[in-house]
């Protein structure tokens, strides 16, 4: 999902603001994919967190900088070795999880350096997108999948059951779960009606 946030206090994107509303204050966050900032921006003003974010993009590190945020260069497909486990009180990966290609291994290790993990994703199976694959026979373009077929970095294109599915497979704990569909919460059929699913997971295994 691209950037819509005004930094104002009112103009906050809404997954942003769920975010913001899990995250307790002064807790130790690690943005994974963390963009432009922005989210760990407002952590950081709204809930007083110490927040470290990794990215790739050496563009959108500039813009973190330019906002005085505490951001390291670094893949996160190389994983987080040089974190010791539960070293932060929350690693976050929201609208980036679809753009790793090793979805396992990422979430393990975020839930090894985490005590929680917040993942937000766009859900591939919103009843817009099944209509344009069924209507249109092409691939979806909307608010949640904002790209072209031929520019997306979108890897995995997947719905809010498929990650239900995941988490029970793999015994993650869903601690929390919000739906969207823009700045709507979705209660009924989400896997249907929600652009975006917001989760906190914890692991079952302590220590």
């Amino acid at each position: 999902m691209r950037s819509q946030v005004a930094m104002g206090h009112e103009n906050i994107r809404p997954d942003h603001q769920i975010i913001a509303q899990w995250v307790s204050p002064d807790a130790t966050v690690l943005d994974l994919g963390c963009g432009n900032g922005d989210l760990l921006y407002v952590l950081i003003k709204r809930k007083s967190v110490r927040g470290q974010g990794l990215e790739i993009n050496e563009q959108e590190i500039y813009r973190c900088v330019a906002k005085g945020l505490n951001i390291l260069h670094g893949d996160v497909e190389k994983g987080l070795s040089d974190y010791k486990s539960r070293s932060f009180d929350y690693v976050i990966l929201n609208q980036s999880l679809q753009q790793i290609r090793s979805v396992d291994a990422v979430i393990k290790d975020a839930l090894r350096v985490g005590k929680k993990v917040i993942v937000g994703f766009p859900n591939f199976a919103y009843f817009r997108s099944r209509a344009q694959i069924f209507f249109g026979g092409k691939t979806p373009v909307n608010e949640s999948l904002p790209y072209q077929w031929y520019e997306t970095p979108n890897l995995h294109f997947f719905s809010i059951s498929d990650f239900f599915d995941y988490c029970r497979s793999r015994k993650i704990r869903i601690e929390q779960k919000v739906f969207l569909d823009g700045e709507r919460r979705i209660s009924f059929f989400p896997n249907v009606f929600a652009q975006t699913g917001l989760f906190l997971i914890s692991s079952n295994v302590r220590g």
